[in-house]
């Protein structure tokens, strides 16, 4: 299924689009800009339409698999007050496309903030209202946006975006929605080609890729998959209860989601001393959070034999697994950031304070957010450390994977990265 100017397509369409696309593009580029407002608008009613259930039946269907609360908070980042705010955090006071302000009075130059043009979108399929969130932030930016679904969207961003040109028809030349599959290539280097940028998401295969049939001198926006961990020194019931609730309750899958439990020790009987604490706390929090995907389980049961055979097979006796009801913790003696099974299967390594940021920068491409557990006189300095070590994120467990107003992503404003500055003379 194809979303282009406002219209469905059949699939068999796609080359036939693709011809007149970059014209009609430069035809859109040569009108005045879309009116921000209009924008935010028609994300607010799309948002409130979310929120009122009123996509409940494709919601359901599509992102079963989603963690908990997912839709909600991201309908609600799309309200109005919300992107407004955010407008305003990541571009300051000057953040109306096609505005201008003076930088320098001697020379009579003016600031132009403008859109960096026509943005090619390749979403990942791990989360799926990624499509739909890459897209809306290109439109914020006045672009064109063309974008390529991942094989999992089942057409939930091509319906999103049908409704939101309902309500600001004067949108659609903005949106090009096509469903390529990542093996047509030929059509992929067709909308790389009239890009000024890339936005790709995925992981490091995904971004190769990209790279490789991205033309010379293709502005590429990379969000790479991103790994996440806790941080433990020092540690009370509480705090372990809010870690197991978000480990469950995120199943994993999302990129602030935590994989490593990193405990400030040297001795691995630590380690062991906390799994068995532990794993009855996580057990609990499975109990009134069940993940009842009975396949998944099947699959990560079968993966977590597979590789402990194969340990076994290769002499590493470097693993103790400790297997509670639909979860597990894994005591591992090296101290590397990797990621877990995922749906309530956790790893936990030693890392003393003195040795994380030689630790975490052997991954810094990869670090995103720190759930950080310790005493009150500790916190501030370990701070600083995972802030110097490359992590973008420092939070409390239960809110490692929480959404806000104003956040960075992965240690950026995304806004920024679409959008362009034009210096102009005035005479």
């Amino acid at each position: 299924m194809i979303l282009a100017e406002g219209k469905i397509y059949d699939s068999s369409e796609q080359n036939r689009l693709l011809e007149s696309l970059e014209e009609k593009i430069n035809h859109t580029r040569s009108a005045a800009l879309p009116d921000i407002e209009r924008v935010i608008s028609a994300a607010d009613r799309l948002s409130r339409k979310i929120c009122s259930g009123e996509y409940d039946g494709i919601l359901k269907t599509v992102l079963a698999d989603a963690p908990k609360n997912y839709i909600q908070t991201a309908a609600e980042l799309m309200k109005a007050d919300n992107i407004r705010y955010r407008l305003k955090t990541e571009l300051g006071s000057h953040y109306i496309i096609g505005d201008e302000y003076i930088v320098n009075d001697a020379y009579k130059i003016k600031a132009r903030l403008m859109p960096l043009g026509t943005l090619f979108h390749i979403a990942a399929g791990n989360m799926e209202v990624l499509p739909a969130f890459s897209l809306l932030e290109g439109l914020l930016m006045g672009n064109v946006n063309i974008l390529k679904l991942p094989n999992a969207d089942n057409g939930l961003t091509v319906e999103l975006f049908r409704q939101l040109i309902c309500d600001a028809p004067e949108l659609a030349p903005y949106i090009y929605i096509f469903d390529t599959p990542s093996s047509d290539i030929a059509a992929m280097k067709k909308m790389a080609e009239i890009s000024d940028g890339i936005a790709v998401w995925g992981g490091d295969e995904a971004v190769s890729a990209v790279r490789a049939l991205a033309p010379v001198g293709a502005k590429l926006i990379e969000w790479g998959h991103k790994l996440s961990f806790a941080y433990i020194s020092g540690y009370d019931t509480a705090a372990l209860k809010s870690l197991a609730e978000h480990i469950i309750t995120t199943k994993q899958l999302l990129c602030s989601s935590c994989q490593t439990i990193y405990l400030d020790t040297e001795s691995m009987a630590d380690i062991r001393s906390f799994c068995k604490e532990f794993l009855p706390v996580l057990e609990n929090a499975e109990r009134k959070n069940p993940i009842d995907d009975i396949g998944t389980a099947a699959q990560i049961s079968v993966k977590s034999y597979t590789d402990r055979l194969e340990r076994i097979i290769s002499g590493k006796a470097d693993r103790e697994y400790f297997r509670g009801e639909k979860c597990s913790l894994t005591a591992c003696e090296d101290s590397t950031l990797e990621l877990s099974s995922m749906y309530g299967n956790c790893l936990v390594k030693r890392l003393p304070e003195k040795d994380i940021i030689n630790t975490l920068r052997a991954k810094k491409e990869y670090l995103q957010t720190a759930g950080l557990i310790c005493s009150p006189e500790k916190r501030e300095r370990l701070i600083n450390i995972l802030a110097a070590s490359g992590v973008n994120r420092i939070m409390s467990p239960e809110n490692m994977s929480a959404s806000f107003c104003g956040e960075a992503h992965d240690g950026e404003y995304p806004l920024r990265r679409y959008s362009r500055i034009v210096n102009i003379e005035t005479g």
